[in-house]
């Protein structure tokens, strides 16, 4: 593909980063299932190591497969670079790890996946990091929480459980003026619907395990690195802007400019942490991403009219669908999330939460999984499952109270799902 010429995103979304395997012409990126590669000599290999040329060491640092999946994201999402990895807690890890040290905090907010909460509450304090949890619609408590140590700011685009969209370009100007980066996670979006570095993010964040793959076989990860940020503007990133021990003094910024946090990602990121993504799950995720547009207009569509028809039964207390016409945020998605906001919300249920537990029993289409982005339409209870280790009052910050259920509505025809729920809240209800 030529790099001048301005296709548009369902083009992208199958052709970029793969170009016909120059063996054999394969036409679909080949699974290099490898550990290792050869070098043409000693010189090649001393210059892969130096950081000196770009090739491939070893399938733990970089991977013809897993090479394509990166400029394919990249490309959807508007980066200069991308670092894939084994999974979307990973992405999280790799994309503070330059940033952080000890002593120094990250600001969240308090509406983020379950797991993410407890993973920043609580172990990142292994490291000697911390975290500082804010209600991200309140732009006045988010510059308030930021201090001499922040030094990254995170937030989802629509947010798991709720389905809740974050205004970035706000919280895009508080990071800009503190000159930290901000660091969306997109997972739930995806670049089709929301583009978090053309409204001002620095880094985003993907489990490509849900709606990228979209088929629920493969887990992954993948931070996208936009390339806009200074890195050496002040002394806050050392990582990024100092000598490094490990490659003879070299400067990461200084040398490779745009791309130096995806260099580090890769040179320093997976070479000691190890998160490294396997090939063939990239491959699995490529497949994916081609049907990627195709795929999220079904999921909007049909969630859209299930949330319709749940907002208009009376035995439901509420729903939190952003792209409701009754919703807060219905100005924010027109403005921000034109294609939609997603598929992703939840819902009250009336008896609170044993209602939820026989709701999650009697459904049948549905399936009672703790994962999102499935073709499949999912549901679960989160504050019996992935929110379990909260405390009621995080739960309900986090939009997973007791009385509520997450939906991930598929691409199934819209009315068996509608009949499902409708079945399974007569029983639940009763």
């Amino acid at each position: 593909m030529s790099d001048s010429a301005p296709y548009g995103f369902e083009t992208l979304q199958i052709h970029a980063g793969a170009r016909p395997d120059p063996v054999t012409g394969a036409r679909q990126t080949p699974i290099y299932q490898t550990t290792g590669y050869v070098f043409r000599d000693a010189d090649h290999a001393a210059a892969l190591f130096n950081l000196q040329e770009v090739g491939y060491i070893y399938s733990r640092l970089t991977n013809p497969t897993i090479a394509v999946l990166q400029e394919r994201i990249a490309t959807l999402e508007g980066g200069v670079g991308a670092v894939c990895c084994s999974s979307g807690h990973a992405a999280q890890i790799m994309a503070l790890f330059p940033l952080m040290a000890p002593g120094r905090n990250v600001v969240a907010s308090t509406r983020l996946y379950g797991g993410t909460l407890t993973q920043f509450s609580q172990t990142i304090k292994r490291f000697g990091w911390s975290a500082t949890f804010v209600d991200f619609d309140d732009i006045e408590a988010v510059k308030a929480a930021i201090d001499d140590d922040t030094r990254a700011v995170f937030c989802e685009s629509v947010s798991n459980p709720g389905g809740y969209v974050t205004d970035i370009p706000s919280i895009a100007a508080i990071t800009d003026a503190a000159g930290i980066p901000l660091i969306v996670d997109n997972t739930s979006a995806t670049p089709y619907l929301c583009n978090p570095i053309a409204q001002g993010a620095t880094l985003v964040v993907h489990s490509t395990t849900k709606y990228l793959t979209g088929n629920g076989t493969v887990m992954g990860g993948c931070v996208v690195d936009s390339g806009k940020f200074d890195w050496s503007a002040n002394d806050k990133f050392p990582s990024l802007s100092e000598p490094e021990p490990a490659y003879h003094g070299l400067k990461f910024h200084e040398t490779f400019g745009e791309l130096a946090f995806t260099f580090h990602g890769i040179a320093i990121g997976l070479r000691d942490l190890g998160m490294t993504l396997n090939p063939q799950a990239a491959h699995y995720t490529l497949m994916g991403i081609e049907t990627l547009s195709l795929r999220m207009a079904r999921h909007v569509e049909n969630a859209k009219t299930v949330a319709e028809w749940l907002e208009a039964d009376p035995r439901v207390d509420y729903v939190t669908y952003a792209g409701l016409a009754s919703s807060q945020y219905a100005d924010r998605v027109k403005a921000l999330y034109p294609k939609g906001a997603g598929a992703l919300f939840t819902f009250a249920v009336k008896g609170g939460y044993d209602a939820c537990v026989k709701l999650v029993d009697e459904l049948e289409l549905f399936s009672h999984v703790a994962n999102l982005g499935d073709t499949r339409s999912l549901i679960i209870h989160s504050a019996s499952t992935t929110h379990r280790q909260l405390s009621e009052e995080q739960q309900i910050a986090a939009g997973a109270a007791p009385n509520v259920v997450r939906l991930s509505i598929g691409i199934e025809t819209a009315a068996d799902l509608i009949a499902d729920l409708d079945q399974a809240l007569a029983a639940a209800t009763a």
